[in-house]
């Protein structure tokens, strides 16, 4: 089936229907497979490679071609990677040290069932917004949220989606996100800009989305726990854990840091050792059961089902299997990428494009299918701003649309879809399926609408003439 003599450069691209068939038929049998048949996503995801690995090879494409492309989807993702490792290190050491316990006394010492979605929400959104990063705000302050929402009565799914909401909204409007960065600079335009524009969507629909979590925490009022159980609860942590402000140094450390500008991996690294020395020093943890507590997550028995469940968490091992996942997912994005076969698809489609309503309609919903087919945002904005730029100049339609365009599709749609980088980490790190909180991340699904909306009626629709803040 493969050409052992042909070179990679040279090799013609699919024709539409083939590139069409491919990308079609491997979003069928995901699809099929894991909402039908009950098939394990890793299971599906290697079928997927190879259905893409024989269309590339029908077109004179090399195995040794194919492999790299495969090697080159991986690359493309590295420091996620390195992220997803780091992330179960660091709620391993927060466990110990009692960083977690600390903020999940607090939090439910001072919370409020009616109160605590929308307060939950606006505290992510600025965490994450301060740090940069929703990957760290989800790992930190969401599993901190996710344990007080439980003894609070809310339900998990729920609890999840409001922490993804808020964290994928300051992800997307810092000027220290990663994504951020990476669309304005895929669309050539402006940082500053490119936020000045996502406000004019992003924003009603972010106060749209307060307000429904505000009624939603209405329906609450009768699922506060009792007083004796509350006490009953900062009793038990209490008596495991020390509990006072030194245990929130890593908290603080993580946060400095990145308001320092200093990268995600130090940053981390910081943060768990400040935590390991805490776990030594202030709580009095074996200093060989905390190091392994890095490797097989922490293993704190409180004597509460519930709290013991969230404080047997982290470790590298922890995100293995979404981690496994993630590597699958981007090789075959790889494939898919590095053989044309999205190109080929998008650039027939944009030929078709006569009103700019509909070239930005076009632009969201092509990154969310390259979500589907890549498994990395990072990947979907690059291509959509390699794609799009000069259509958005034909049109006359200002390229901060187009950056606003590539984080609606990529950057708020990634968490909604199972097997991407997001999804993966944000179910496993949550410890709720991606399908069970997809209902409640409502920015997620609600912005990229009113995007949608607002450029069929015509709305922060700006023109290349137009004026708007740098």
């Amino acid at each position: 089936m493969f050409n052992t003599q042909s070179d990679f450069s040279v090799i013609k691209k699919p024709p539409f229907t083939q590139a069409l068939c491919t990308l079609i038929t491997i979003i069928t049998v995901i699809g099929t497979g894991l909402f039908f048949l009950k098939i394990n996503l890793h299971v599906l995801l290697l079928i997927s490679i190879l259905i893409a690995a024989s269309s590339a090879g029908l077109l004179g494409y090399k195995f040794r071609d194919i492999r790299l492309a495969m090697n080159e989807g991986i690359c493309s993702a590295l420091s996620a990677i390195y992220i997803f490792i780091l992330i179960g290190v660091l709620i391993a050491t927060f466990i110990e040290s009692g960083t977690l316990a600390t903020l999940i006394y607090y939090g439910v010492k001072f919370s409020n069932p009616v109160l605590f979605l929308p307060t939950g929400l606006i505290f992510c959104s600025l965490m994450s917004i301060a740090t940069g990063t929703s990957w760290g705000t989800v790992g930190t302050i969401g599993v901190v949220l996710m344990g007080v929402g439980s003894t609070l009565g809310i339900p998990a799914p729920l609890v999840a989606g409001m922490v993804i909401s808020g964290s994928c909204f300051g992800d997307k409007m810092s000027p220290l996100s990663d994504t951020t960065n990476l669309a304005a600079m895929a669309s050539k335009t402006t940082l500053y800009g490119h936020i000045n524009s996502m406000l004019f969507t992003t924003g009603p629909a972010y106060f749209l989305v307060l307000v429904i979590f505000a009624v939603m925490g209405l329906n609450y009022t009768e699922h506060q726990l009792a007083l004796t159980e509350l006490l009953s609860l900062q009793k038990e942590i209490e008596n495991h854990f020390c509990i006072n402000f030194f245990t929130l140094i890593p908290i603080i450390t993580m946060l400095c840091l990145s308001l320092l500008k200093v990268s995600a991996e130090p940053t981390m690294m910081a943060a768990a050792i400040t935590a390991i020395l805490l776990a030594i020093f202030l709580q009095g943890q074996d200093l060989t059961v905390t190091l392994n507590s890095l490797y097989d997550g922490s293993s704190v028995n409180v004597g509460r089902e519930g709290l013991d469940k969230l404080m047997g968490r982290g470790g590298v091992m922890s995100m293995m299997q979404p981690l496994s996942l993630s590597l699958l997912a981007l090789a075959l994005g790889g494939i898919l990428e590095r053989c044309k076969f999205i190109q080929v698809v998008i650039i027939t489609v944009l030929t078709r494009i006569k009103r700019q309503a509909t070239l930005i309609i076009t632009t969201i919903i092509s990154c969310f299918i390259g979500n589907m087919a890549m498994g990395e945002a990072y990947m979907s904005i690059i291509l959509g701003g390699q794609l799009f730029g000069e259509c958005y100049d034909q049109k006359n339609v200002h390229r901060r649309v187009l950056s606003r365009s590539l984080e609606e599709g990529s950057t708020l749609t990634s968490p909604l879809i199972p097997w991407t980088t997001g999804g993966v980490f944000f179910a496993s790190t949550l410890n709720v399926p991606v399908l069970d909180y997809a209902p409640w991340a409502l920015l997620n699904w609600i912005s990229p609408l009113v995007a949608m909306l607002f450029a069929c009626f015509g709305i922060a629709l700006f023109r290349n003439n137009t004026s708007i803040t740098k």
